[in-house]
């Protein structure tokens, strides 16, 4: 059976069928005559009576037709006769009716086109082309039409207690401040100066991710892949950074094997030349990713945005760095929905912010309009004292996952060599936590309090392994 006749049968014999899709059904879309004369009287039935006619309707409506012959109204009679109810699962039907249409709407546009080329259609000029080509792209069966505040209160009551899905950090401050995770479809971007721990935060939480048993992929456009690697082999193998290029090949191999007996994840690292790839680069890597490898990422880290291209605007002398920048945001932020991941990349500060120890979003170098985009912004700072405790401190910039009022600034371990972040005691966030400025008063701190207390200068490392 065609999908044509199909798709009449179920419009006579299934209503929630005929209600979903009639309103995109144009008769136009059927290429034989006897077709496209039930679909038109279908369509008519329904505007006018708010049900599917029946066979017997349609065969009298035929009947009453005067622009047709007998031997087309016998064609007719039978062709009626033969629509009967299918046991077509109705997922499928919908989806294949779907595809018909997107189909015989972009047929349809096309013919039209060449008509007015050539001059054989009088009532339109050339400049209709284009809104005839983006209507038939835009044909689409979603018949979601707004929310209706009264009616819908159940739809409501079962968004607020859904437990969405969350990737969860290994980091407690920062499962805390985003309840639970990074979300889907989202974009996260992390602010720090130049050395600061930009690429370190985020191969960190590629790493941990990875040992969740979720499936990572990690672009990078600021170093190779084996750079990548080798700092993400440095926080899973437990070696320093110098150790990897003195270690014993045998206990390397060893200390890989044990991760690949941990995790049912995958790690994939691209590498892509500085400012050439955008969004449209990364969409067709996921598709062969997904063709080649069977592999469908949970997670994307970008290294980083302001180096990636934009692949709706072309920098030049029309199109400043504000509007460059957050078009690319933009971008990165549409493929996190269409692939229903969370997206993790990173922004340089200004010259001013890099030296500023309470950065604030007026510090976001190139375009304010990155921010405006991102779901959560997280600043890392970095002092001497930090350092000399092995911290490295968080300030909350932008968060749609919670108040960023709550510890608006914490401290979490670092160990650079290792390339490692950890929880450090419940203690250290006493007097960073919830300060308003960098400016400390002597009631903030005390006369003699010094403000990062080298007292709480331990690790809380939970290992992954015992090696």
């Amino acid at each position: 059976m065609r999908i044509e006749k199909t798709i009449l049968a179920n419009l006579v014999h299934n209503e929630n069928f005929c209600r979903k899709v009639l309103p995109h059904i144009d008769p136009t879309y059927f290429s034989d005559r006897r077709e496209k004369i039930l679909a038109t009287e279908i369509i008519k039935f329904f505007s006018e009576f708010n049900k599917p006619a029946t066979n017997e309707i349609l065969a009298i409506e035929v009947g009453n037709r005067t622009d047709i012959n007998e031997v087309e109204s016998k064609e007719l009679q039978q062709y009626i006769s033969e629509l009967t109810p299918t046991d077509t699962v109705q997922d499928w039907l919908e989806v294949e009716t779907e595809s018909f249409c997107k189909q015989r709407a972009v047929y349809n546009a096309i013919m039209d086109s060449i008509r007015i080329i050539e001059g054989k259609d009088k009532q339109r000029q050339q400049d209709a082309i284009p809104s005839l080509l983006s209507d038939a792209l835009a044909v689409s069966f979603d018949n979601h039409i707004g929310h209706d505040y009264l009616e819908d209160f159940e739809a409501r009551w079962d968004f607020y207690h859904r437990v969405e899905e969350k990737l969860p950090f290994d980091l407690d401050m920062l499962n805390t401040i985003t309840k639970g995770g990074l979300s889907k479809k989202t974009l996260n971007i992390i602010l720090a100066g130049t050395g600061v721990g930009k690429s370190l935060f985020m191969c960190h939480v590629a790493a941990t991710s990875l040992m969740q048993g979720r499936n990572v992929l990690y672009i990078t456009m600021e170093m190779a892949e084996e750079r990548i690697a080798e700092r993400i082999d440095a926080n899973l193998l437990n070696l320093g950074m110098d150790e990897l290029a003195v270690v014993d090949r045998e206990l390397f191999e060893r200390r890989v094997q044990k991760v690949q007996s941990k995790t049912q994840g995958k790690l994939i690292v691209k590498e892509y030349p500085t400012a050439s790839a955008h969004s449209g680069h990364f969409r067709a890597l996921l598709e062969e990713l997904k063709m080649k490898r069977e592999f469908k990422p949970d997670i994307v880290f970008v290294d980083y945005l302001n180096i990636c291209a934009s692949s709706r605007l072309k920098l030049g002398a029309s199109v400043n760095s504000y509007t460059y920048i957050k078009s690319i945001a933009e971008e990165l932020r549409g493929l996190a929905g269409e692939y229903n991941v969370p997206i993790v990349s990173a922004t340089q500060t200004t010259r001013s912010g890099f030296t500023n120890s309470d950065p604030g979003l007026e510090d976001t170098s190139e375009s304010f309009g990155l921010p405006a985009t991102a779901d959560l912004m997280l600043a890392l700072v970095s002092t001497e004292e930090l350092e000399e405790l092995g911290q490295i401190m968080v300030k909350q910039l932008k968060n749609r996952y919670a108040d960023p009022g709550n510890y608006k600034r914490f401290v979490i371990g670092v160990d650079r060599s290792k390339m490692k972040l950890y929880n450090v005691e419940v203690g250290a966030q006493s007097n960073v936590g919830n300060q308003k400025s960098n400016t400390y008063t002597k009631e903030d701190i005390g006369d003699d309090t010094p403000l990062f207390d080298r007292s709480r200068k331990t690790k809380t490392i939970d290992a992954e392994f015992n090696f």
